[in-house]
């Protein structure tokens, strides 16, 4: 546990230290997400030779103490935030000055890695809501770094926040005031010997965390706070901050909602998924800007998480469980590297729309390869990490014929999948447009923004390592 404990206090030191030391900001942040990975694959062995462990922190007794649990699906939560954070600095050390970050990127960078391997380590639910307001400020705050132009995008971001941080207070209070524990075991074990009609309170605490994970139809303020942010800032937004809400919407439905409430909810999250396929599929499809249509993306493919968690409640079936998750870390890999790769070619060619990459398998050829690499990762293609989620998902659910509808739902938003993406790669497969005779972009970022799709695409050979691990 003590190497998780590290992995949460390094990026926190990191981001004061680089407060104090502003000219060394980018190196010491740098450093502390290498070192934050060693400490993840530390606690991940760990976790394989020991077993789960868990810590009180403070030293107080069970209710008052903060728990942190480190088992198999944290362990590996963990793991994935400490690759992204050290992708996602890597390039921007290689790129800073001319990708417009200024300074106060790596402080806000290191306190949300912090806040969100907190968020996964916790099982408390006020726990959560502190670090889901760490989260969420350094989010708002990230967004901000493009000036005036992202301060629309940020304010709708911070007020829709906020709201949704009430409405998930508000269902925590009434937990708390019903049964006396906020420790999520301890309020799952008091449930279950004092049935009380909680409903109101998982649906406001739903509610909240939808919001915060711009999940459909919730999902208002990410497409204008993702095309508004730096490339950087919007792969971690896309690959990590969304993820956090939907873990703890994971955690709460599983372990505090009962057989029946469990049913219902399934439906929403059932529906809400299928929606979110083929609308955010759509709106990628019809806008004229590359960002915009990786933000929509995100939108789309967290329909895809919905699904399974709402398989999952609905059928009990853990296979679903093992697809939400292997969705989860597919995803965060693919959208790492779409992003990285769509702003690097921004940045060069010197264009939002999308018409800006006409040819640039021509002029940026290594950045058009990995957003084809990623891209085919989020449509589906074997043998990647994302095929291998899907084909979790569908398996069992072609054995379950009463659910047949979401069958062709799944297709039609592989083949939006396919269609955005195969618009942009027969734009860039176009003639190039004229270049100046100096034009030689740096190949560094682009190979940092290759690694995660190709990072992505061997997640697929480990998969049933993967799968072995998340069923445990």
């Amino acid at each position: 546990m003590n190497f998780a404990l590290a992995a949460v206090l390094l990026p926190l030191l990191a981001a004061v230290l680089a407060l104090c030391w502003r000219r060394q900001a980018a190196r010491l942040v740098w450093l502390s997400t290498l070192f934050s990975l060693l400490l993840a694959l530390a606690a991940l062995w760990q976790v394989v030779t020991f077993g789960p462990a868990s810590m009180q922190l403070g030293g107080w007794q069970t209710g008052l103490a903060i728990r942190w649990q480190l088992n198999e699906l944290s362990a590996l939560l963990l793991l994935m935030t400490a690759l992204i954070h050290s992708l996602v600095a890597s390039y921007s050390l290689s790129q800073w000055r001319d990708a417009g970050l200024s300074a106060d990127f790596w402080p806000l960078s290191a306190l949300l890695q912090s806040a969100l391997s907190s968020l996964f380590l916790s099982v408390d639910l006020f726990n959560w809501y502190v670090t889901l307001e760490l989260l969420g400020l350094a989010a708002v705050a990230l967004v901000l770094l493009s000036g005036k132009k992202a301060l629309q995008a940020a304010m709708r971001y911070l007020l829709l926040s906020l709201a949704a941080s009430l409405c998930y207070l508000l269902g925590v209070a009434l937990l708390y005031g019903h049964y006396g524990w906020l420790d999520v075991p301890q309020l799952a074990v008091a449930i279950s010997e004092e049935p009380v009609d909680h409903r109101l309170a998982l649906w406001l605490i739903t509610a909240g965390l939808m919001l915060k994970a711009a999940l459909w139809p919730l999902h208002v303020w990410l497409p204008a706070a993702h095309a508004a942010a730096p490339a950087p800032v919007s792969a971690l937004l896309s690959a990590l901050v969304v993820k956090g809400p939907l873990f703890m919407l994971y955690m709460i439905w599983s372990q505090l909602a009962g057989p029946e409430l469990a049913v219902t909810g399934s439906w929403l999250f059932l529906l809400t998924g299928s929606m979110a396929l083929v609308v955010g599929g759509w709106s990628a499809l019809r806008t004229p800007y590359a960002k915009v249509m990786v933000a929509y993306s995100t939108v789309a493919q967290l329909g895809y998480g919905l699904l399974a968690l709402g398989l999952m409640l609905h059928l009990t079936d853990p296979a679903f469980t093992q697809a939400l998750f292997i969705f989860v870390l597919a995803h965060a890999l693919a959208k790492t590297s779409t992003f990285l790769a769509v702003g690097e070619m921004q940045l060069r060619l010197g264009g939002k729309r999308l018409s800006t990459f006409r040819g640039a398998s021509q002029t940026m050829p290594l950045a058009m390869f990995a957003v084809a690499v990623a891209g085919g990762s989020l449509i589906g293609l074997p043998p990647s990490g994302g095929f291998v989620a899907k084909w979790q998902l569908l398996l069992p659910l072609w054995q379950h014929s009463q659910l047949w509808w979401l069958l062709p739902v799944i297709l039609a938003g592989t083949l939006l999948s396919a269609a955005y993406i195969f618009r942009l790669v027969v734009l860039a497969f176009n003639r190039a447009k004229p270049v100046r005779p100096d034009f030689a972009p740096a190949l560094l970022p682009q190979w940092l923004a290759l690694l995660p799709a190709l990072l992505v695409w061997m997640l697929a050979f480990a998969s049933g390592s993967l799968l072995s691990w998340l069923g445990g």
